[in-house]
């Protein structure tokens, strides 16, 4: 039942499952740990395996919001926490000025009030939330630098931030953190060390497929195998960037909207653009390099 928090780890793999994530036991192990103690879930992996897409699944299950910090190179704590509203404070300012009899105190008190203060995603996930503590879900924490690492680590010690003109500001109860990386970097270990970590990897056979069906259940059964089977030999090839989870759901959704019922050497060169994000990549399935990969997929379900 949405809202309800897992009491075990199959109930946390159930609730995975609920929402369409396929989960193995491993990493519901450490999902039903976070939820349990209350730690942030530090989640490392190669891009599409769907490190994001545990945060979504975890939000919907437990019936709370999602509240999504996406990293990038110059993230500061201020675009982090909060801004103040800069144009609505100059009409303020404007108008007061055209009013004449202007108190200053009393306008800079109201300028640096909560009504105009623009809430940015830490600062929203400290907040009271009807539905219970919301899952903050901070992205790909490896494109940011040090100093914003730092930050963060002090920020999730204590679950509060500080604004100046306001004061301190605690979260009534802990946000659920979840934090990813794709490993462009590594990440400090006193950051690491606060939280609990799962390597997210590629999926076997089996667990894809699964996946597969829950995500893209339009797709037949003959065709969903021969895609997991096409891109689980694909990773093995010698590739710039290997195809992740998500691009395996996508490529068989245009596969479908394409009405195809089965692989062929012609559909995959047809398509590639699905799968492979690089052109050097997709320059090497070109030919006859599809037909190998296809007939070493198709030889491995045969086995």
């Amino acid at each position: 039942m949405a809202g309800t928090v897992p009491v075990n780890i199959d109930g946390a793999q159930a609730m995975l499952a609920g929402e369409g994530y396929v989960a193995g036991r491993g990493l519901s192990t450490v999902v039903f740990l976070a939820l349990k103690l209350g730690r942030p879930l530090f989640l490392e992996g190669e891009a599409g395996v769907g490190k994001t897409e545990i945060a979504k699944a975890l939000a919907k299950g437990l019936g709370r919001r999602l509240i999504r910090l996406q990293c990038y190179e110059g993230l500061d704590a201020s675009s982090a926490v909060y801004e103040w509203n800069f144009p609505a404070q100059m009409v303020a300012i404007r108008t007061a000025e055209a009013s004449g009899g202007m108190d200053r105190q009393g306008l800079t008190e109201e300028l640096f009030s909560s009504d105009y203060l623009i809430r940015r995603p830490l600062l929203e996930a400290m907040e009271p939330h009807a539905e219970g503590p919301p899952v903050l879900l901070i992205d790909e924490l490896d494109r940011t630098d040090e100093p914003f690492e730092a930050f963060l680590l002090e920020a999730l010690s204590d679950f509060q931030v500080t604004i100046p003109e306001l004061g301190t500001i605690r979260a009534p109860e802990p946000p659920i953190v979840i934090l990813t990386s794709n490993r462009t970097r590594e990440v400090h270990d006193a950051l690491k060390r606060r939280c609990l970590y799962h390597w997210v990897d590629y999926p076997d056979f089996d667990r894809e497929l699964a996946i597969l069906r829950a995500r893209a259940p339009e797709a037949g059964e003959t065709l969903s195998r021969q895609v997991v089977a096409f891109v689980q030999q694909l990773r093995s090839e010698d590739l710039f960037k290997r195809p992740g989870v998500a691009e395996t759901i996508d490529w068989a959704k245009c596969l479908v909207a394409l009405d195809a019922i089965a692989l062929s050497p012609q559909v995959i060169a047809d398509t590639l653009g699905a799968l492979l994000k690089y052109q050097d990549d997709i320059a090497r399935l070109q030919g006859s390099e599809a037909k190998r990969v296809l007939d070493a997929a198709e030889a491995a379900l045969a086995g």
